[in-house]
């Protein structure tokens, strides 16, 4: 396999660049899927791309087995030397870039599945919608094991480290918006100040107790109010908050308590306090069979004491969408060491690239690993 592998370097490499100069946002990864679809297409593959979306799902052989890889394909928008553009700071044109990596290489090798493997080029993860997507779609209706992949940061792990699993949190993103009644800056005493009921929740916020056994957190992200006139007191404003809980069942515990405190300060202030989820994404369940098999996968690829156990982060994945939808598909994600640092998401995130070989190698034996133990 490192053999194939080698000689597929050079191909790689240049999918690799072409994908991380061409970064597309949640939903408009246009150019990306065709970028994708006529790549595989050139190497004997058919690509399903949809209608009324983006993405693309490969599939390869056909039985009573179903395997599935997935990757996401968008990029964040965000402000990079004093810019706003899209760009890829989460790593998902290395996700990308091993999904077809583990296609070409199990092409090389001339591997045929005694079932079928699906690849999921995924879009929208970032706005933690593309999953819910899918799922509608039908795409993981028949697997019935599900592999993804997310590059870590080096507070995590260190390159050619790498873990089975990755036990994401839930996150929920909410908007929300406050209206009071304005009021002549020398006249406070007839309006209701939004600035003041903004200023009040973020007090409310942080006295919010969960079980501290369970990580969670809410905090504000954004809070706009006020115009141009500085005489004026604003009786509007419109705010988000971000949600994180280690399980679901925190996350719905959070979840009416924000409601509470918002309900709380309308009472308080005479004021309404409208809020809607913008979105949302499932905690992670990792299946332990499927799991072991990754886990076997990383020990022959990089050696056993490579090999980390399951990492517990607060941050989201819609990944999990696909295990809570579908309980009985058997999943979990590598979570692949490279060196990735400042962090996730940071604009100027580096990350060592030769571990994209690593996480290649890693999915195809895995793959070809899950299909052998059915067979046996």
């Amino acid at each position: 396999m490192k053999k194939q592998l080698e000689d597929l370097k050079p191909t790689i490499q240049q999918l690799y660049q072409h994908l991380h100069t061409h970064p597309e946002i949640s939903w408009e990864e246009v150019e990306t899927t065709k970028y994708l679809a006529d790549l595989l297409r050139s190497y004997g593959f058919q690509p399903q791309t949809f209608d009324d979306c983006t993405g693309l799902v490969v599939e390869v052989g056909e039985g009573e087995v179903a395997v599935g890889l997935r990757c996401d394909i968008d990029a964040l928008w965000q402000e990079v030397d004093g810019v706003f553009t899209s760009n890829h700071s989460c790593g998902h044109d290395a996700h990308m870039t091993m999904a077809v990596g583990a296609l070409l290489l199990l092409k090389k090798l001339s591997y045929q599945p005694k079932g079928k493997l699906v690849v999921i080029f995924q879009p929208a993860e970032e706005q933690g919608t593309g999953a819910l997507k899918m799922i509608e779609k039908g795409v993981v209706d028949e697997l019935d094991y599900l592999y993804g992949v997310h590059v870590r940061p080096i507070q995590e792990l260190s390159h050619r480290q790498a873990s089975s699993g990755i036990r994401h949190g839930a996150s929920k993103f909410i908007a929300g918006e406050i209206i009071g009644e304005d009021a002549h800056a020398a006249r406070p005493h007839l309006g209701k100040n939004a600035i003041e009921i903004g200023a009040d929740l973020v007090q409310s916020l942080s006295q919010i107790h969960m079980d501290p056994a369970i990580p969670s957190s809410v905090k504000m992200t954004k809070f706009q109010s006020g115009g141009e006139s500085s005489n004026i007191i604003p009786g509007t404003a419109s705010f988000s908050l971000d949600l994180r809980a280690q399980t679901n069942e925190a996350m719905n515990e959070l979840t009416e308590k924000v409601a509470q405190v918002c309900k709380g300060l309308e009472i308080l202030h005479h004021a309404t306090i409208a809020i809607e989820t913008k979105s949302t994404t499932a905690a992670a369940v990792i299946s332990e069979e499927a799991s072991d098999l990754m886990g076997k996968a990383i020990s022959k690829v990089l050696g056993h004491e490579k090999m980390v156990a399951p990492i517990v982060t607060t941050g989201g994945e819609d990944f999990h969408f696909y295990t809570l939808k579908n309980p009985k598909l058997k999943a979990t994600m590598l979570g692949l060491g490279c060196d990735l640092q400042p962090g996730l998401h940071h604009p100027k995130m580096t990350f060592n690239e030769e571990a994209i070989y690593s996480g290649i190698e890693i999915l195809a034996e895995t793959i070809m690993s899950t299909f052998q133990q059915q067979e046996g």
